[in-house]
């Protein structure tokens, strides 16, 4: 039946703008350039990002993807000296993470835990 997740999905407004800011903000690269939507790689990550085109984007704060690094602190500087829109640093009793939006004010979030 069902063997792997295959991509997550986000709506954008503009897939050519959107790809560049992931591109130059986060790191990542297109892997595939479709009609309307890109395939975005994560490092040397399985899972792909794929964000499409639509007309009617909203804040998406429901569902959103949860990204994962070894130095928190040093992820949130880069991002923050990148002029991206950054939430303040939380902690739980096992995680340290925080959100981040888009240019579309995609919720987006950054964890790390031991």
């Amino acid at each position: 039946m069902i063997e792997k997740i295959d991509t997550m999905c986000l709506a954008v407004k503009d897939v050519e703008k959107a790809g560049t800011w992931y591109e130059e903000k986060l790191g990542f690269t297109v892997s595939f350039n479709g009609d309307g939507y890109r395939v975005l790689s994560i490092g040397d990550h399985p899972v792909p990002l794929t964000i499409e085109e639509k007309e009617n984007v909203g804040s998406s704060s429901r569902n959103y993807p949860i990204f994962f690094t070894k130095d928190l602190d040093e992820t949130y500087e880069q991002l923050k000296e990148k002029k991206v829109d950054v939430e303040d640093k939380q902690k739980d009793s096992e995680n340290y993470y925080f959100d981040f939006y888009d240019l579309d004010e995609n919720r987006l979030q950054v964890c790390c835990y031991h």
